[in-house]
């Protein structure tokens, strides 16, 4: 069964992008991530970013410190359930304003839900169908304290996802 965002085409990514089972969908070559953990200053920015959000008006809480806030809807459209597939434009990026991935401007993205990052997870289940929302996600909901490919261990991550359609997943 396919809940689709009316004006939306149909194209998908491959599952293989990410975000799936803790892989970035990212451009660049898979490196070692930077270990950033002795930057005091660059791990107070990490934090900071979320204290600030938490601290202003629709910014609401989830397990884990995931930050999450509605931009565009009502949320009144279809909720995708933990075991859907969704398909979803979103950009990520780093507190300091650098994009580290995005499907805006391509194709949308499509994963199953419940092999997502958990701030992924945790947030976009809050989502209506066509709302767009900000999530916040701290390292622990994210890519630990190893990182992965270009994102950095410790790595607040900020993403924009505008949810455009729900199948039932498996």
């Amino acid at each position: 069964m396919r809940r689709r965002f009316a004006g939306e085409s149909g194209a998908t990514l491959a599952l293989g992008a990410a975000l799936i089972a803790g892989a970035a969908a990212i451009a660049q070559p898979v490196t070692a991530p930077t270990d950033r953990s002795q930057d005091i200053g660059w791990m107070n920015a990490q934090q900071t970013a979320l204290a600030t959000r938490a601290a202003q008006p629709g910014w609401q809480a989830l397990d884990g410190g995931v930050l999450w806030r509605r931009v565009a809807g009502d949320g009144a459209g279809v909720h995708p359930r933990p075991t859907d597939v969704v398909t979803v434009h979103y950009t990520g990026t780093f507190v300091d304003g650098s994009t580290f991935d995005s499907s805006e401007g391509g194709d949308p993205a499509t994963f199953p839900l419940n092999k997502l990052i958990p701030a992924w997870t945790l947030a976009i289940p809050q989502m209506g169908l066509g709302d767009t929302i900000e999530i916040a996600a701290p390292a622990t909901s994210a890519y630990g304290v190893k990182g992965k490919g270009p994102i950095p261990g410790g790595a607040t991550l900020l993403f924009t996802v505008r949810l455009l359609d729900v199948s039932e997943g498996d």
